[in-house]
């Protein structure tokens, strides 16, 4: 996430390449104030009132951050990005599931860190609508994620009814 590097985007069903002004900040001292900037949890929770009169601000947690903390500053907040520092680490998942089938948050919510284009269509399933890839990838090779199968079976936060359900007639 910077001025510069590229993001995909879901919109209107598809995935998009665009650029954002959204700024990562790791740290209070790294926060002049500015809009457009996505706080760590507790920065954000520590500064509430600061970050309501930015404007325009994100947040994101961490593998140990509560998603039910986050939901306290749904109407502070335009983005919530979930860091994952390893792309083995899953907890990222159900960090985006909780968010958005258990707290009811409907803006966008992005996958940040150690992102791989592997990962991107379970990604989609629990709930993100936006990554940043890991700046070695390629985002325009990693738009065919979103699309190597035709049916899932398993319900998600994109689809919460499984195959079976979909497809039952009522006789």
């Amino acid at each position: 996430m910077s001025d510069t590097a590229p993001v995909i985007r879901i919109q209107g069903g598809s995935a998009h390449i665009v650029r954002d002004a959204w700024r990562l900040v790791r740290s209070a001292a790294e926060w002049d104030g500015s809009p457009d900037a996505v706080l760590p949890l507790e920065l954000a929770m520590a500064q509430t009132e600061r970050a309501r009169a930015a404007g325009r601000i994100g947040v994101w947690l961490g593998p140990k951050d509560s998603p039910a903390c986050a939901a306290e500053l749904f109407d502070v907040v335009s983005l919530i990005g979930v860091d994952f520092p390893k792309f083995t680490d899953g907890r990222g998942y159900s960090t985006a599931m909780l968010l958005r089938t258990r707290h009811g948050w409907r803006g966008e919510l992005r996958a940040f860190g150690d992102v791989l284009q592997d990962q991107l269509f379970a990604m989609r399933r629990v709930g993100f609508d936006s990554f940043a890839l890991r700046a070695d990838r390629d985002p325009v090779a990693a738009l065919g994620a979103f699309a190597p199968f035709s049916h899932v079976y398993q319900g998600s936060a994109d689809e919460p009814l499984p195959l079976f359900r979909r497809t039952a007639s009522c006789t």
